[in-house]
Parts: structure tokens; sequence; C-alpha cells
């Protein structure tokens, strides 16, 4: 029992330290870009914001720490349903599907069932993983009997789906799609990347250009949310996408975007929004 709470207390010290870093390095950002920031670092309102951005993006990650194995098993494919358009989700770097079990449960409670979670391994190439998305769409697609399917990816997800719907021309065959988080101008945390796909986020990397100077498809409804204190995106403007719907959120980081309420609210209004 002494153990458990000794590894529940590490456990919780180093995931406060690792988000408390990464807002360091959001506040060395900011205040370069804004020096007038410095005068009022120490203000009480600047303070309680820093700590309830620390504390929620903490328990957040600690929370899709801690639930992280789940998403290594293999999930069946949603019930079968051809009065719902299915809906695809695609998690970020070095998470796992499981990452997405609030947002699930909120969108059952809504009525949609046909929910399916891809697996995104961080040591793939991006290519193949465009691939695996590609042959979920299609799969999906031809068992519930639908012409389109919604895509919902966060972080690196998100990218993943731009690639298939920008470059891979799966745009004929989604509905709408949400982007979450998404680094779309790369993160200058990405130098610190542990794998070859997260170097793709590099700011300025040719996968990004390829993405940025590729045409937006005009059947596919696109909902950009993002929040300017993402801890991960670095600096947080670069999770802006110019010319299409964008989002913006506050008081709330990078991972903090999938459990938040008025996120969820906003992905199931959209996603149920009347076509035009």
């Amino acid at each position: 029992m002494q153990l458990f709470f000794e590894l529940s207390i590490l456990f919780f010290g180093v995931t406060i330290s690792l988000t408390t870093l990464s807002y360091a390095a959001y506040w060395y950002e900011s205040a370069n870009r804004d020096p007038g920031l410095v005068l009022y670092r120490f203000r009480l309102t600047r303070l309680v914001l820093a700590a309830s951005l620390i504390l929620g993006e903490a328990a957040c990650l600690m929370a899709t720490i801690l639930l992280h194995p789940i998403g290594w098993f293999n999930r069946k494919l949603p019930p079968l349903t051809r009065e719902q358009t299915p809906i695809i989700l695609l998690h970020g770097l070095f998470q796992s599907r499981a990452c997405w079990w609030w947002l699930k449960l909120n969108l059952r409670r809504h009525g949609h069932i046909a929910l399916h979670a891809i697996a995104l391994p961080p040591w793939k190439d991006v290519e193949v993983l465009t691939e695996r998305l590609a042959k979920t769409v299609d799969t999906l697609r031809h068992r519930h009997g639908t012409c389109r399917v919604h895509l919902v990816g966060h972080s690196m997800g998100a990218l993943i789906a731009r690639n298939y719907l920008q470059i891979r021309g799966g745009a004929g065959k989604i509905e709408r799609c949400v982007f979450l988080g998404a680094p779309h101008g790369g993160s200058k945390l990405a130098a610190f990347a542990l794998s070859p796909l997260g170097l793709l986020l590099i700011p300025g990397s040719a996968f990004l250009q390829r993405l940025a100077t590729a045409a937006w498809p005009d059947r596919t409804g696109v909902l950009n949310i993002y929040s300017i204190h993402d801890n991960m995106v670095l600096p947080a403007e670069n999770a802006f996408l110019p010319g299409i719907s964008n989002a913006e959120m506050t008081g709330m980081g990078h991972t903090s975007l999938l459990f938040y309420p008025s996120v969820i609210r906003r992905i199931i209004a959209y996603l149920e929004e009347p076509q035009p």
C-alpha cells in the first residue's frame, strides 16, 4: 500500500513538472514576442490563470496516461446503423485511442453510436497512417451504406486528416471534419520529439509546407478548434488555420481540449448542424 502511495505521488509530481515546464516554454515564447507581458506577470489574475492552466492540463494529462494502455487493444467496429454518419476519431502523437473516452461518452449521450477510433502509433510513417485512415473510411462507408463519414482529429491526428483530405484525395468521402489543437504551423517543441513522426511538426517542414499550399476541398465542412493557451503548440497561434472556420478557446491547454465542456459542446453542435 505504501509503495502504491509513493508511486502515485511520484507520478503526480512528474506530470505536474512536465506540464509546468511546457507552460514555462509557452511563457518564454509569449514574453519574447510581447515584452510588455513581463510587467504584469505577478498580478493576482495572472497567477490564478497560470495555476488553473497547469492544474487543469496536468489533471487531463494524467487521465490520458492512466488510460493509455486501454487503447492498445483492438476494438470492434461500431454498431451497424444506416441512420447515422459514422464518426472516426484520430488521436495525437504519443496518445492512444483511450484519450477519446470522454468525447465518445458525450457523443453517445446525443445519440451518436457509430464511433470508431483509429490507433496511430508514433513510430509509423505519416503516409502509412494516412493509408490506415483511408481503409477505415472505406470500410465504414461500405458497412453503413453511407457515402461519407465525419472525422475528428486531435493534434497530429488532425494533420493526418488534412493529409487525407488535401493530398490523398479523400475529400469526397468526408462530410465534416473537426480539428482540435492541431499544430498547423508546427510547434517549436517538436525539436524535442522522440519519433520521426514528431519531427514533421517542426515549423517549416516539407510536410507542413505541402499541407499549407494544398487546396481545401469545397464539399467538406471543416471546423478548427484551438486554444490560445495551448502549451504544446508553440507559439499557440500556429494552431490557427486561415481560410476555414476557426473557434478560439481560452483557459485550457493541449490535452484539456479533449475534456472541457465548451469544446465538447462545440464539436457536437457542429456535427449536428443541418447541411447548408
